[in-house]
C-alpha cells in the first residue's frame, strides 16, 4: 500500500478527523463530552469511530473503576503526531470554503461545514470536566472494555 492509502485506511471515516480535532484541542474527553462537541454524530457512530481509532493506536481509552465509573479518551503518541497534519487540513478546509463555497458532499449535510469552528490548539468552550458526571453513554463504554 502507498502512504496516502494507508492514511485513508486509518483516518477515513466520516467522524474520525473530527474526533481527533476535539482531542487535539482538549487533551482528554469523556464519551458524553465528545458527543456534545460533535453535533450530528450518533452514539453508535461515535462508538464505532472511537473503537477503530483505538484499534489503530491513535486513541487511548482509560477506564476508572470508581463509583460512579468514568471512561476517558485521549490521544496516543501516534495520535498526537497528527497535530500538524490536522492543522494544515483545517487551514485547507477553511481556504476551500472561502474560495469554493460549501461542498456538495455529506459534510455539508452533517452540519460540519459552515458552523463556527475553532482553530486547532484552542480549547472547546462549554465542555464540563466533572469527574463525577456519568451518563448512559459512559456506562455503556465502561462495559465495552
Amino acid at each position: 500500500m502507498r502512504g496516502v492509502e494507508i492514511a485513508m485506511e486509518v483516518l477515513g471515516g466520516r467522524w474520525k478527523l473530527a474526533v481527533l480535532e476535539k482531542l487535539l484541542e482538549s487533551g482528554t474527553l469523556r464519551f458524553g463530552e465528545l458527543k456534545r462537541v460533535l453535533p450530528g454524530v450518533t452514539q453508535r457512530m461515535l462508538t464505532r469511530q472511537l473503537r477503530e481509532l483505538e484499534t489503530d493506536g491513535l486513541v487511548e481509552r482509560t477506564v476508572y473503576r470508581q463509583v460512579p465509573p468514568k471512561v476517558e479518551y485521549s490521544l496516543t503518541e501516534a495520535g498526537e503526531s497528527l497535530r500538524d497534519i490536522a492543522a494544515r487540513l483545517g487551514s485547507w478546509g477553511r481556504w476551500y470554503l472561502d474560495t469554493h463555497g460549501t461542498p456538495s458532499g455529506k459534510a455539508a449535510e452533517s452540519g460540519l461545514v459552515g458552523r463556527d469552528e475553532k482553530s486547532f490548539g484552542e480549547g472547546v468552550d462549554g465542555v464540563e470536566h466533572d469527574a463525577g458526571e456519568v451518563n448512559g453513554a459512559d456506562r455503556e463504554h465502561i462495559g465495552a472494555q
